[in-house]
């Protein structure tokens, strides 16, 4: 790993970490709770991509624990908007992140990757569609789009590393690694912003 890229993980780390100080307004202890996990996540992986590199990526714990990120935006969106299907969602996070723990130790191949892609890209659809619905419904500010702009690159960047572990990557595996601290600072800039602007 290049020092620009760690440079670019550690910008990242300190939005997440900021993310975390600040909160999210608005957000109840559930909400909350989704958001701070998310952030939190973030703010790990990043260092112990800093410290140990891409390789670390190749860890079963380390895809399982990632997970974490998009199930608890998703969890905390629901939670903060729709809170009546906050339990649903919980739920749905809890089995997610089940099935990928259970598909990464014990079924490895086309199941485990099926599993990550479909956890992923649920989450992404979430993360990516409810906060473009509650701005066009006049529920949020515009700027709170962004948090959907960062959504559609979560989903991108778990989609890609998810085809590359199967083997049949969309992109070289250099291309992904290399273009990765930049996706994970845009997509962390893009929340931040897009939840400031509540």
């Amino acid at each position: 790993m290049k020092q620009f890229d760690r440079a670019l993980l550690l910008i990242t780390g300190l939005l997440a970490a900021y993310q975390i100080v600040v909160g999210v307004k608005g957000a109840d202890a559930l909400a909350g709770l989704g958001y701070l996990t998310a952030f939190g996540v973030l703010l790990v992986a990043g260092l112990l991509l800093i410290i140990f590199g891409f390789e670390i990526l190749a860890s079963p714990i380390v895809v399982v624990v990632a997970a974490l990120i998009p199930l608890g935006l998703a969890f905390g969106l629901v939670a903060h908007y729709f809170a009546a299907f906050e339990m649903i969602a919980l739920g749905a996070a809890i089995i997610g992140l089940l099935a990928i723990a259970v598909t990464r130790f014990g079924a490895r191949g086309a199941l485990a990757t099926m599993a990550l892609a479909v956890v992923h890209g649920v989450a992404g659809i979430l993360i990516f569609g409810l906060p473009i619905v509650l701005w066009l419904r006049g529920s949020a500010p515009p700027g709170f789009a962004l948090v959907g702009g960062g959504g559609a690159l979560i989903g991108l960047g778990g989609l890609l590393l998810s085809f590359l572990k199967v083997g049949k990557p969309i992109l070289a595996q250099e291309t992904i690694l290399r273009v990765l601290p930049g996706l994970l600072l845009l997509m962390t800039a893009s929340f931040v912003a897009g939840f400031a602007a509540l």
